[in-house]
């Protein structure tokens, strides 16, 4: 067996998908640890081939993707039986905690994902713990590569990544509220305003993407002196746009840090 995943939550699941999909493994050589007899079940009859059972295997490498406050316990399961590497995609708990529950030299990595990556656009951090080699560091990447974009940090780091792109999801989606309301209310039918949205959003992002440009030039690029833009972007500035994204940020991640203890 090439890999346990410990959780087989959206994140799980979306992760063995992403792994077989990109060929990093097939479905046999995965094992889903899920305490949930229909849940293992549903995951059973997704991903043909995919073996699931209650209790974590002996030597395998591990993936933990469950809750913070079943961490502790997942720990102890694996350190009792004896585990081979270990990526954590367990919000807020610290490498210094995993190590510490799975035991002494255990090459121990903690990531921090979002949740784009259930549809294979994720943005994810890594951090290394004590134990972990290079190649312990690009077998996690690998994983983490499989929904998305993989970047390496230090784990103090990832109280920022969480601010920035772990909760940056939702601030698009609150964006994307506040204009689908806005389209509406300048007379535009529900569905129009929310297709308009939804496509202007990703063609932003993937023009972004797709462009040498930095942000700053692309947005001056649509923005002509005196016309609509112009108009809407003063607006933002007015409320000092900037200034209210970078409290946001620092908001999400204090709070990241607090949760972690830091």
């Amino acid at each position: 067996m090439r890999l346990q995943v410990i959780g087989g939550g959206q994140m799980g699941e979306a992760l063995v998908g992403g792994l077989v999909a990109s060929g990093w493994a097939a479905a046999g050589e995965i094992h889903v640890v899920e305490p949930d007899g229909d849940r293992r079940i549903e995951l059973e009859s997704s991903v043909p081939g995919l073996t699931c059972g209650v209790e974590p295997l002996s030597g395998t490498d591990a993936l933990i993707a469950v809750k913070p406050h079943i961490v502790a316990s997942v720990c102890a399961a694996l350190n009792a039986v004896g585990v081979g590497r270990v990526l954590s995609i367990a919000a807020g708990v610290r490498l210094d905690t995993l190590e510490e529950g799975l035991g002494t030299g255990a090459a121990v990595v903690r990531a921090m994902p979002n949740t784009p990556s259930l549809v294979g656009e994720g943005a994810a951090a890594i951090a290394a713990g004590t134990s972990v080699g290079d190649e312990d560091l690009r077998w996690a990447s690998e994983i983490l590569s499989a929904v998305g974009t993989v970047v390496v940090v230090d784990e103090p780091m990832l109280d920022a990544v969480t601010g920035l792109s772990g909760s940056g999801p939702a601030y698009l989606f609150l964006l994307a509220e506040a204009l689908i309301d806005a389209g509406v209310a300048q007379g535009l039918p529900h569905g129009t305003a929310t297709a308009l949205t939804e496509q202007m959003l990703i063609g932003a992002a993937t023009l972004l993407r797709k462009s040498d440009a930095v942000p700053s030039v692309l947005r001056r690029n649509v923005t002509s002196k005196g016309g609509t833009t112009a108009a809407g972007i003063a607006v933002f500035e007015a409320a000092d746009f900037s200034g209210l994204v970078a409290a946001v940020v620092s908001a999400a991640s204090e709070r990241s840090r607090e949760l972690g203890g830091t």
